[in-house]
């Protein structure tokens, strides 16, 4: 069953043009009459998610992926084409479709600062009207799943950023919804409270089929979490296949970072190696895992010995963005 359609959708935007000289600026300011010219922010993309799906919906900055999910939420109305959640249009049954969605915006709080997370529970079982009794079983079944026992009556601004956001992933699932947007949930996050934050999205999609529909730049998120990925530039739809299929092809790159006890001034002979950086005590490696394993790079690099430190990780996902966006045919 599809909870999303989308099919030929497109938003533009009035852009005002930049005037000449500081004096047109200052008319054009005055009298709301300058010239515009029109930003299309998203282009006629078409894609669809079926029930208990986990999809990643990424891009780089400026792709058109918060706009997209404006329109898929109800905020913004399309300039043209047709969007369809759990068989409603958004911007016309926007009320009564906040009752059946949930969302978190990593940057976007909807705890209030100065109560505890108990309170915002108690506001948002009002706001959903929840009948009483069904409440207080969800809310205890939340406060046991994500441990929030002894921080659910500690005030929000005192908490930490891996529990607030623990805190807002229980708010958005407090009414049960259908479906949970999620905007860079891990954002700031240490690699303990990603971990955590994660499993948390996972057990959810998991065990009470909630639809997850993410954004985010952390690749480890798209692999952790999401069984498919659709990958936005321009406004376009450049890349919609399984995240098995993104990991095969083209996320086949880690980056070694080494703390040497010398200065490098070694020479790497190890095949799908690169130095990327060196200087002093530090180096930066590129690994090409089509080519040779990381176990056996790692194997080969500690065997010179002196190596204090040692951090690996994913290649940057603008990287693979930039690779798939210009791959012919793409």
């Amino acid at each position: 069953m599809k909870v999303i359609e989308v099919e030929n959708l497109r938003k533009e935007f009035q852009r005002a043009k930049r005037a000449a000289t500081l004096g047109a600026r200052m008319k054009n300011m005055i009298s709301f009459g300058g010239a515009a010219d029109v930003f299309r922010a998203v282009e006629d993309i078409n894609f669809s998610v079926t029930k208990g799906e986990s999809l990643a919906f990424i891009g780089p900055n400026g792709a058109g992926k918060s706009t997209t999910i404006k329109m898929l939420t109800g905020l913004l109305q399309p300039t043209s084409g047709r969007v369809s959640v759990l068989g409603m249009d958004p911007a016309e049954r926007r009320i009564e479709l906040a009752y059946r969605i949930g969302s978190v915006f990593g940057q976007k709080s909807q705890l209030w600062l100065h109560l505890p997370p108990r309170d915002t529970f108690e506001l948002l079982s009002r706001i959903y009207r929840l009948d009483r009794a069904k409440y207080e079983k969800r809310r205890r079944t939340l406060v046991e799943l994500f441990d929030l026992g002894e921080i659910q009556d500690v005030a929000t601004r005192k908490l930490s950023l891996g529990q607030r956001m623990r805190c807002e992933v229980a708010a958005s699932l407090l009414h049960e919804p259908e479906i949970i947007f999620l905007d860079e949930p891990t954002i700031g996050l240490d690699p303990v409270a990603k971990a955590s934050i994660r499993d948390l999205i996972k057990r959810a999609n998991k065990e009470e089929g909630v639809t997850v529909f993410l954004t985010s730049h952390d690749s480890g998120d798209i692999e952790r979490l999401c069984q498919r990925v659709i990958i936005v530039n321009h406004g376009r739809v450049i890349f919609d296949d399984s995240t098995q299929k993104l990991r095969r092809d083209y996320l086949t790159t880690k980056e070694i970072s080494l703390k040497l006890n010398r200065e490098w001034n070694e020479r790497i002979d190890i095949p799908g190696v690169k130095v990327l950086k060196a200087k002093g005590y530090g180096v930066k490696l590129s690994v090409d895992q089509s080519v040779n394993s990381i176990d056996k790079v790692v194997g080969g690099i500690l065997a010179h010995g002196g190596v204090e430190d040692i951090t690996i990780a994913n290649q940057a996902l603008e990287d693979v963005i930039t690779q798939i966006y210009q791959t012919p045919g793409r």
